[in-house]
């Protein structure tokens, strides 16, 4: 016998009339800072991945095959640092996206050798598309954790 999740409620975002549609402003502004797709959709699930947001990583992992990521990154991104799959600028950017996703583990959430990395990489625009990926994503993740979104099922 299976067991179908169901959510604790609609998802806030449409509850609240100008939410969604502000939220996705939010993700369309995140692909004006010239930062390749896919990157920032390995941002994406790696901060998903961490908030143990399983509606995001399940989503992640479908908009990230359709913009291109290998199999071969998907299967490997919460071990991103062991992998050999992963290009350095990759690896700046997902270890911005997990410093900025564990801000409550240390006392310097995102030290200056993460950030310097990842300016190596990326510049301003490009860095402001990335951050704010994160910050979308821990919203997503904290309102589909907290009303128990089920993974697999459209909002």
């Amino acid at each position: 016998m299976t067991h179908t999740p169901q959510a604790r409620m609609t998802n806030p975002a449409y509850v609240l009339a100008d939410a969604g549609p502000a939220i996705q402003n939010l993700v369309k502004a995140t692909r004006q800072g010239g930062v390749d797709e896919t990157i920032l959709e390995l941002v994406h699930l790696r901060a998903s991945q961490i908030n143990s947001c399983g509606f995001c990583v399940d989503y992640g992992v479908k908009s990230a095959r359709k913009s291109g990521v290998s199999d071969e990154k998907l299967f490997a991104v919460a071990a991103w640092r062991e992998a050999p799959y992963f290009s350095d600028e990759e690896r700046a950017a997902l270890a911005l996206a997990e410093a900025a996703t564990r801000l409550a583990d240390v006392s310097d959430a995102v030290p200056d050798e993460v950030w310097d990395a990842a300016a190596d990489h990326f510049d301003e625009k490009q860095l402001a598309a990335i951050v704010l990926m994160v910050a979308v994503t821990n919203l997503f993740n904290r309102i589909n954790v907290t009303v128990r979104q089920p993974a697999g099922v459209g909002l």
